[in-house]
């Protein structure tokens, strides 16, 4: 059984930034993708950033050159720092896993495992 805990979500001004940490505890095997989603009012769930199985990682277009997905494997720890963020940033942030390969862009009804969700607010 795997869980997912995020947190580092809040209120910050255009331009600022925030380091998002999605914390992992269960069995998780390297053939495992995480990726992060985000999901605003009235829209659907989109992936923003995602590591595949083989270290890979892919980026939404809109956050490309602002976005890092980074991994502290000693601490089953995935990190999104967002930069340089924008009023259409404002989201609930969810990171997600399973085992499979990662499609880009992904889809939100393929991955079983979820976190509860940290809120993003940019102003």
């Amino acid at each position: 059984h795997v869980q997912l805990v995020e947190s580092g979500g809040g209120s910050v001004q255009a331009g600022g930034s925030l380091r998002l940490s999605c914390a992992a505890s269960g069995t998780i095997s390297s053939n495992y993708c995480i990726i992060w989603f985000r999901q605003a009012p009235g829209k659907e769930r989109e992936g923003v950033a995602g590591f595949d199985s083989d270290g890979s990682t892919k980026y939404a277009d809109p956050v490309k050159g602002r976005f890092t997905i980074s991994q502290d494997n000693a601490k089953n720890t995935v990190y999104l720092q967002m930069d340089s963020l924008k009023p259409d940033d404002t989201a609930m942030y969810y990171c997600a896993t399973d085992r499979r390969g990662m499609a880009w862009p992904p889809h939100s009804g393929d991955y079983n495992y979820w976190g509860q969700g940290t809120q993003v607010t940019v102003s």
